[in-house]
């Protein structure tokens, strides 16, 4: 008996039979397509904010209001990592990590309005009211997204 037909070649690579999960494909799909969607609407609401913070309350609302557009950006880029980085797993894991990660940002986002509340250099209602539209904005934005895509959201053999 000769060595070749001891041990049967493979004809797939072991990485090339494991098949891709059809729920990660779908949750970074739609994790892009929020992103494309949702950035130009939030850059236009916080040079929105930026402008109406500076003509009525100066350089310090200016400031503000740029403070809060990149927080507030923050915290959405935040959502659509947490989307591609969880797209892979167990979908009930995927909630749990989205629900925590909303609990998390609004955790931060509330620190964030303590700590710079006090500086004077900063306008806290121009931050607050150009964070709050930002992301309001950014969440609509994702909601156009998902609609627009017509993802199924229950994935048959999942």
């Amino acid at each position: 008996m000769s060595e070749a037909t001891d041990a049967p070649t493979p004809a797939v690579a072991p990485e090339a039979a494991e098949t891709e999960n059809p729920h990660a494909e779908i949750v970074r799909k739609l994790a892009s397509a929020m992103l494309r969607t949702a950035v130009w609407p939030g850059v236009a609401t916080v040079a929105v904010g930026a402008i109406v913070a500076t003509v009525l309350v100066g350089v310090s609302g200016l400031i503000g209001a740029l403070v809060g557009g990149v927080v507030a950006f923050a915290s959405s880029l935040l959502t659509i990592w947490l989307m591609r980085f969880t797209g892979g797993m167990n979908p009930h894991f995927v909630m749990v990590a989205a629900l925590g990660g909303y609990i998390g940002k609004m955790i931060v986002l509330l620190v964030v309005m303590t700590l710079l509340g006090g500086v004077d250099v900063i306008h806290r209602e121009s931050l607050a009211f150009t964070m709050l539209a930002t992301v309001m904005v950014w969440a609509g934005a994702e909601v156009v997204a998902f609609k627009r895509t017509k993802i199924p959201t229950i994935v048959p053999g999942s």
